[in-house]
C-alpha cells in the first residue's frame, strides 16, 4: 500500500490560516468590538455587551477554504432580562457596524456578518443571557429567541482531543472534503462532530482518515442524523431533504472507495495521491512521487542495518548493498549528539 502520511500532513498545514491573516483577523475582532461596545454605550446604555470567541477558532479547527478565506464567530452576549425583541437586538448590532468595510454588513437569520473582501468573515450571533436563564437565548431573524449554548460544544470537543493533535487534523480534513465539494455540503460543526464521533486512531493520518471516513458512513447508514452536544442538542440533518442527503451519502460513499483504494491496494504513491486530490483538491494536496514508496523504505532499511552492523559495501555506480564486490564501509557509529 502506498503510504501518504507525510503528503496528508502537507495537506494538513495547507489548511492552516497564515500568520499575517491571523493577525489581520484579530485586529478587525478587535476594531469591531470596539464598534459595538461604543455604541450600545451611546445609544442603548442599559445593554452592555460582553464578547465570546466560538466555534472553529476557538477549537483550534479553522480552515484556510479554496477561495482563501476563513471566518470567525464572534458572540455578543447581554446579560439582562429580555425587553426588546431579539431581531431589534440583531438590528442595533448591524447599526454599530454599519459601513464598517466596503461590502454592506449583512443581516442573516442567526447572526450579524462583516465581510472583508478576500480575506475572511466575522458573524456575530446575539444572545440573550437573563439571570434566571441556565443557557444563552440567540436572537433568530423575525422568529422567537431560541435557547442554544455554544460553550457546551466547545467543551465537549475540548474534552474529546487527543494529546497528539489528531482529531483536530481529521476534522480539517473533513471540512477541507466539504469546502473543496460544496453544494450544500455538511457545514464545519457537522463534519466536526461526525469526526469526533467516529474518529479512528492511528499512527499514520492517512489510514486514520480512511477509517474515519469508514465509522461515519456505517454510523450514518444506521441513522442519519448529527445531534449537537450541547444546547439545544438538535439534528443538523433534520431539515435535509433527500437531494442533499443523497449529495452527501454519494460524496462520501465515493471518498470511501478510493481512501480504501489509495490505502490498502495502490501501491504507486503518486497513483494513490490522486485518489485524495479527486476529494480534497488539486491545489493544497500534494501529488506524491512516481514511486513503490513502500518498496523504497523497505530499501531503505535493509540498506540502514547494513550500515549499523558493519555489511556494508560501496558500489562503482555510488549504491550501498551488502555485495562483498565493492569497497567496504566502515561500521558507522556517529548518532549525533
Amino acid at each position: 500500500m502506498a503510504n501518504c502520511n507525510g503528503l496528508i500532513l502537507n495537506y494538513s498545514n495547507n489548511l492552516n490560516i497564515s500568520k499575517k491573516k491571523k493577525d489581520k483577523l484579530r485586529d478587525s475582532k478587535n476594531f469591531l468590538q470596539d464598534k459595538i461596545t461604543s455604541y450600545f454605550k451611546k445609544n442603548h446604555p442599559d445593554y452592555i455587551p460582553e464578547f465570546y470567541i466560538q466555534g472553529s477558532y476557538k477549537m483550534k479547527t479553522m480552515i484556510l477554504t479554496k477561495d482563501n478565506e476563513c471566518d470567525l464567530d464572534y458572540g455578543v452576549y447581554f446579560k439582562r432580562d429580555v425587553d426588546v425583541t431579539g431581531t431589534t437586538l440583531q438590528k442595533w448590532v448591524k447599526k454599530a457596524l454599519k459601513d464598517v468595510t466596503s461590502i454592506p454588513t449583512e443581516h442573516r437569520k442567526k447572526c450579524i456578518r462583516v465581510k472583508y473582501k478576500a480575506e475572511y468573515h466575522i458573524d456575530f450571533p446575539v444572545y440573550y443571557f437573563p439571570d434566571d436563564c441556565d443557557h444563552p437565548l440567540l436572537a433568530v431573524k423575525d422568529d422567537d429567541l431560541q435557547e442554544s449554548d455554544p460553550r457546551e460544544v466547545v467543551d465537549w470537543y475540548n474534552s474529546e482531543k487527543d494529546e497528539n493533535g489528531q482529531l483536530n487534523r481529521i476534522v480539517k480534513y473533513l471540512k477541507g472534503w466539504g469546502d473543496y465539494k460544496r453544494n450544500k455540503m455538511p457545514s464545519g460543526l457537522a463534519m466536526t462532530i461526525l469526526a469526533t464521533e467516529n474518529i479512528q486512531y492511528n499512527d499514520r493520518d492517512d489510514i486514520a482518515l480512511k477509517d474515519t471516513l469508514i465509522a461515519i458512513h456505517n454510523t450514518l447508514l444506521e441513522d442519519f442524523e448529527c445531534k449537537v452536544p450541547g444546547t439545544p442538542y438538535d439534528d443538523l440533518f433534520a431539515d435535509y431533504d433527500s437531494t442533499r442527503m443523497n449529495n452527501f451519502l454519494d460524496n462520501l460513499d465515493s471518498f470511501v472507495d478510493d481512501a480504501i483504494e489509495a490505502v490498502e491496494n495502490e501501491s504507486n504513491q503518486r497513483k494513490a495521491s490522486k485518489l485524495w486530490r479527486k476529494h480534497l483538491g488539486r491545489d493544497k494536496f500534494p501529488l506524491g512521487e512516481d514511486v513503490d514508496v513502500d518498496a523504497k523504505e523497505v530499501s531503505l532499511r535493509k540498506t540502514s542495518k547494513n550500515i549499523l552492523t558493519g555489511t556494508a559495501y560501496s558500489q562503482k555506480d555510488g549504491s550501498i548493498s551488502n555485495n562483498s564486490s565493492g569497497v567496504k564501509n566502515k561500521i558507522h557509529t556517529n548518532f549525533g549528539g
